[in-house]
């Protein structure tokens, strides 16, 4: 069976805390649970395959088509059906990133190229970025902000490069599952002017519904739309995820802006106190954050209850890279205490 490579790894050992993970620590939001107890009795139909309501209401909350929404079981799913629906011969990724582009094209049968990201620029994405794109690969994935990083790419180079993949018809995908928790406007605008384009978000890190499993797909070219659907099963998503999303989206905008407030003073008190540990600590702008540690950092801390996610395994980073979720103030307290004693 394959190692798993994520965080959230539970299972394996027993763990009072798991800063491992990276969903919003606010939790799921009332009204997503109260949807959820209310729609049981529903549960026992088949979900809707097309997703109908849950699409009309994505269309109103993102003022797009809903001919161009395709809904899926979280982005990794949309992200393995996208790569079987193309089929590219050779896929560009940035390395230290997301795992789940290069697993998704090499199912595809794709040669992976990767773009390094250096560790002197804090691990963000450079002009360098069109050379590689120069050869022409057919496909190349961009996540924003970066993870493990949290480094942000600006949009005006966002835009620059949409011009660019869609001046020599490369198929440039954005994941943006993170990027509501930063004041970073999304590429979703382009999507009327980049038929090569797609945006992949997620309900799963803003609305704390990893376990449901429900992620969304934004195309303008419908017909590379449909043939990306054609690659999952009938029943993608289930009614749970449909119905939670549904309810997900009522909560803006001040479930965002509220979420947003939060991870900006945790994110400073978080590394502001890392610092003061004497650890090298990464600028980035998401609701986790990425240091420098001894490579036993992790082993010390579980035998406390705690987890956090080593980046050994990123390429381009080493044993000696360490990944935390920000949680609550006193959740936040009791790891950085823990640090201190075993450091």
């Amino acid at each position: 069976m394959e190692r798993y490579a994520h965080g959230g790894d539970v299972f394996s050992r027993p763990v009072e805390l798991d800063f491992s993970v990276n969903v919003n620590p606010l939790g799921m939001p009332a009204a997503v649970k109260t949807a959820l107890k209310n729609d049981i009795e529903n549960w026992q139909s088949y979900p809707n395959p097309q997703c109908r309501a849950l699409r009309a209401a994505l269309r109103e909350s993102l003022t797009l088509p809903a001919e161009s929404i395709l809904c899926g079981a979280g982005a990794a799913d949309l992200i393995v059906r996208l790569c079987l629906a193309v089929k590219p011969k050779r896929a560009l990724v940035c390395a230290p990133t997301f795992s789940e582009y290069e697993k998704g094209a090499l199912m595809a049968g794709a040669l992976i190229e990767q773009y390094p990201l250096k560790e002197e620029n804090g691990f963000a994405l450079d002009a360098g970025i069109f050379a590689a794109l120069q050869t022409r690969p057919d496909l190349f994935f961009l996540c924003n902000p970066n993870n493990p990083t949290g480094a942000v790419t600006p949009p005006a180079m966002i835009e620059e490069i949409a011009g660019f993949c869609e001046e020599r018809g490369i198929l440039f995908v954005i994941d943006e599952c993170f990027l509501a928790f930063t004041e970073t406007p999304s590429a979703r605008p382009l999507l009327k002017t980049h038929p090569h384009l797609i945006v992949l978000d997620a309900f799963t890190k803003l609305y704390a519904m990893a376990g449901l499993r429900l992620g969304y797909l934004l195309c303008a070219d419908c017909s590379l739309l449909c043939r990306i659907a054609g690659f999952g099963q009938s029943w993608a998503v289930s009614s749970p995820a449909q119905t939670a999303g549904i309810a997900a989206l009522t909560c803006e905008p001040e479930w965002t802006a509220r979420t947003r407030a939060f991870i900006k003073e945790e994110n400073q008190f978080v590394r502001s106190r890392l610092r003061g540990l004497g650890l090298k600590v990464y600028e980035g702008q998401a609701n986790y954050t990425l240091f420098c540690a001894p490579r036993s950092l992790g082993e010390s801390l579980l035998d406390r209850g705690i987890l956090i996610r080593s980046c050994a395994n990123y390429d381009g980073l080493d044993a000696s890279y360490w990944r935390v979720g920000l949680k609550t103030r006193d959740e936040n307290e009791r790891l950085l205490e823990a640090m201190a004693e075993v450091l």
